[in-house]
């Protein structure tokens, strides 16, 4: 017996099954992989520092809703919540955790002690000294990330305010003890002090009120200048400390550009933009299958000098030529 079938219902049979075409493929590809990004701070505040991760993302050919999802967890400057942000993308099984800051890659570290979901991290604090990893070369379990050097780069500030005001012998550093390096910055200071015969007055802030009664007692002190610790807590309430030291007409130093750019006097660090960008290439790579302990901690290569001549008119402050001419930003 032979079976025919007309035109009209061979047409129809065809587009029914190309239309089934596409359904079978979407079936049949995987699930794309999601960053989870942890950070401290808030999407308003450090927005910039996601666009870096994801430039570095996309230097490893991962572009966000093309190739790969992040899922963005933001503590709004609250240190308290970044234990449960971090396990909240444990629970919906990330496949790697792009951790920015000292305390939010600790919670990174605790929130994935028993699973096998990599972190990437960035740290201000000494990422050996406070226990991230066994050793930069070979980071040892599931992190790996980005050392910011923020002790090496408290004492350069130092010495950026024997440039600016040669006759100080008294600083005060402003630290966070909550932040793993707070200790070992401040300790960095009051070392590099002694050699130059400056005596360093250490304050501890972990709450706006502190902030507040710290630069009260700058200026009861009357100190020549305060230095900010590399905390990104600090980042998150760099208007409040640009405000007071407006007020008490003290001058400011401080680890990045986001102090001057919101009235500071000015700043001397690591590009966290540029820092950030390394963490998301080395995300990247973990994406494309490298295990962290076989990726070794980078460390930062590019540096910012950036000041504020508006603030310094304000303070009476005449800026060295010679520092002047090595600011990669001057703002007016």
């Amino acid at each position: 017996m032979t079976l025919t079938i007309g035109r009209r219902e061979l047409l129809a049979a065809l587009g029914g099954a190309a239309a089934a075409w596409p359904l079978a493929a979407r079936a049949q590809q995987p699930a794309m992989p999601v960053v989870g990004f942890l950070h401290y701070a808030s999407a308003t505040t450090l927005a910039h520092l996601a666009e870096a991760v994801r430039s570095g993302l996309k230097e490893g050919g991962y572009v966000e809703q093309q190739n790969v999802l992040i899922e963005y967890r933001w503590a709004e400057g609250d240190y308290d919540r970044l234990p449960a942000l971090a396990a909240d993308l444990v629970r919906r099984q990330v496949t790697v955790i792009m951790a920015g800051g000292a305390v939010a890659a600790h919670a990174a570290k605790e929130a994935t002690a028993t699973t096998a979901v990599p972190v990437v991290f960035t740290s201000g604090a000494d990422p050996v000294a406070s226990g991230l990893v066994k050793s930069l070369s070979r980071p040892g379990a599931n992190l790996t990330g980005v050392s910011l050097l923020a002790a090496e780069m408290a004492a350069k500030r130092l010495e950026l305010i024997r440039d600016l005001l040669p006759s100080a012998r008294t600083v005060a550093m402003m630290i966070n003890p909550t932040f793993p390096g707070a200790e070992s910055e401040l300790a960095e200071v009051e070392a590099a002090g002694r050699t130059i015969g400056m005596q360093i007055h250490g304050a501890k802030a972990t709450s706006p009120s502190d902030i507040d009664a710290a630069l009260a007692a700058f200026s009861q002190l009357r100190v020549a200048a305060f230095i900010v610790g590399a905390d990104g807590y600090f980042i998150t309430r760099r208007h409040r400390l640009a405000t007071l030291a407006a007020r008490y007409a003290i001058p400011g130093i401080y680890p990045f550009p986001d102090f001057p750019q919101a009235g500071g006097l000015l700043s001397y660090g690591v590009s966290l933009h540029d820092a950030y960008r390394q963490a998301g290439v080395l995300t990247g790579r973990v994406l494309k299958g490298a295990k962290p302990v076989d990726l070794p901690v980078q460390q930062p290569t590019k540096f910012e000098l950036v000041i504020n001549l508006k603030t310094a008119k304000a303070l009476g402050l005449e800026i060295p030529t010679a520092l002047l001419a090595t600011a990669d930003e001057v703002i007016e």
